[in-house]
């Protein structure tokens, strides 16, 4: 009998850091390319207890979780393997620092984002930017759709 295959949960989490911009790391392993700071859950965690992980492990922040931002499940948004990632949008202070598999860290700004942007994480920071401007308070996903 065949082994059902199953998606990957991730989590990536969109961290603004007070009064400066979003921290983004440059990946150290392939993909390689800027990436929102993110990765795989454990077993027995939840999606918040994977961001909070993730966040702390790849930029040495201590994040406060904000809200889901959505779920990203297209099968092509990891090249590796099919991945559903739960986008979680936090906030943070204090001097992020580059760890885990992070290569280099930055802050940015929706006017001077780093290229190439891994995986879909192009898609999903301009929905988060848009989301921002129009104060959506649930992700509307009938106008996800249409775009």
């Amino acid at each position: 009998m065949k082994q059902p295959q199953n998606p990957l949960p991730t989590v990536d989490i969109i961290i603004e850091l007070k009064g400066k911009g979003l921290v983004l790391i440059q990946r150290k392993n392939p993909p390689f390319g800027w990436a929102i700071p993110g990765g795989f859950m454990d077993y027995g965690e939840t999606l918040e207890q994977a961001a909070v992980r993730e966040a702390l492990e790849e930029t040495s922040l201590r994040v406060r979780l904000k809200c889901q931002l959505h779920s990203y499940s297209d099968p092509k948004r990891d090249n590796r393997f099919h991945t559903i990632s739960t986008v979680f949008v936090a906030e943070a202070s204090g001097i992020p620092q580059a760890r885990d598999d992070a290569k280099e860290i930055g802050i940015f700004a929706e006017d001077n984002l780093p290229k190439p942007l891994a995986f879909d994480h192009k898609k999903i920071l301009q929905d988060y930017f848009r989301w921002k401007k129009e104060g959506w308070s649930v992700f509307d996903y009938a106008s996800f759709k249409r775009r």
